[in-house]
């Protein structure tokens, strides 16, 4: 049976990338753009449909602000640029949103913050929180101390490790492409245009190019590295030309697109990546945890008997039964210390017994592979 593209009206939780060159033009903030694309993010939300916006355009806004020329800027201009232009950017998306009673958070991350397992179990849980809120997170780079070192260098590969951190099913990349063609189509007449890529191949993997506007740094290369990172994570992933006004209604109607199928689902890709690590320690449990873990429950600190070994908040961790069978592979959310500690004790007891509040949960359900 023929592979069928997957319908952005069905997504469960959709993150939405916004390039520089879509956002901002040589007058400014495109205003009437960025207010449609809010209408289109608020019906989504209507629907039922978690959203959350990986927007470039603060170094584009800031550097007009600030007067600075065009092209590529010194590094501590580029920052002065971000600090500037964030916060417009913030505004912009908070007054076009607003009007539908929908609530705004900005979230600035670095590259540090996904590659460390603490940082990246901090981020996932205030995303996870936001989105259970019902607020539309708007998420950019840190451009501010992000250096060449720990940045991700485009917001394609962000929006990417993002939909992957939040558990999103779809993932949307507006760009000034509506699609992944067999050659630069702006060069070459004879390029086609690829709809859907149920694989990627190395083949496709050598179709891309590089950047085509002045304003955006990503070209298609780096969104194809964008589609190995959200398809590995069981998140489908569309490239389409974001330009026209309401860009989600256009994809949801049929404008041309190209859509990379997803591996697995999101949750099963996460467990099997859980499964895999090399547990750093053990938390043995009693027979009541035992009991609630089978009833897809989280471990609680009552719960446990022992904790065995010495690891850190975010290592994973082997969870075993009283006879020493293992039950799970989880990301345990405090240290070993902090376990040994809390143990055996009710969550409620947790700021007392470590001095400050912790969360409820040792091991959450999401982070534990049965």
């Amino acid at each position: 049976m023929a592979a069928v593209s997957p319908s952005l009206t069905g997504a469960r939780r959709l993150v939405v990338k916004v390039g520089s060159a879509l956002l901002v033009d040589a007058q400014g903030l495109r205003g009437d753009w960025l207010r449609a694309l809010c209408d289109d993010v608020a019906l989504w939300r209507a629907r039922g449909c978690d959203v959350v916006l990986v927007s470039s355009g603060s170094i584009a806004l800031g550097r007009r602000v600030l007067n600075l020329p065009a092209g590529a800027l010194p590094l501590e201009q580029a920052q002065a640029a971000a600090a500037v232009g964030q916060i417009r950017l913030a505004r912009a998306y908070e007054e076009a949103l607003a009007p539908h009673g929908v609530t705004t958070a900005q979230v600035l991350l670095t590259l540090e913050d996904s590659a460390d397992r603490r940082r990246y179990l901090n981020s996932r849980a205030t995303m996870q929180t936001l989105l259970g809120l019902g607020v539309v997170p708007i998420v950019n780079e840190n451009d501010t101390v992000a250096t060449d070192e720990i940045r991700f260098g485009d917001n394609d590969r962000l929006a990417a490790q993002i939909a992957v951190t939040c558990g999103a099913d779809q993932l949307l990349l507006l760009s000034d492409v509506d699609g992944l063609y067999t050659a630069n189509p702006k060069t070459d007449p004879t390029a086609r245009h690829l709809p859907l890529i149920e694989h990627l191949t190395p083949e496709i993997e050598a179709m891309g190019g590089d950047p085509v506007s002045g304003l955006s740094k990503g070209g298609m290369k780096t969104k194809l590295m964008a589609a190995r990172t959200a398809i590995a994570g069981g998140c489908a992933m569309a490239i389409a030309e974001g330009s026209v006004l309401r860009p989600l209604s256009a994809v949801a109607s049929g404008a041309r697109c190209s859509w990379f199928l997803p591996e697995s689902d999101p949750q099963t890709a996460r467990k099997r990546w859980i499964a895999a690590m090399k547990p750093k320690g053990a938390l043995v449990l009693d027979e009541g945890a035992v009991e609630a873990l089978g009833r897809g429950k989280s471990l609680l600190p009552a719960g446990v008997r022992t904790v065995i070994g010495d690891f850190g908040r975010g290592d994973p961790v082997a969870i075993t039964g009283p006879a020493g069978e293992t039950l799970a592979t989880g990301l345990c959310r405090y240290t070993a210390d902090e376990a040994r500690r809390i143990a055996g004790h009710r969550s409620a007891r947790i700021e007392e017994l470590l001095g400050y509040p912790g969360r409820a949960a040792l091991v959450h359900r999401d982070d534990m592979a049965l």
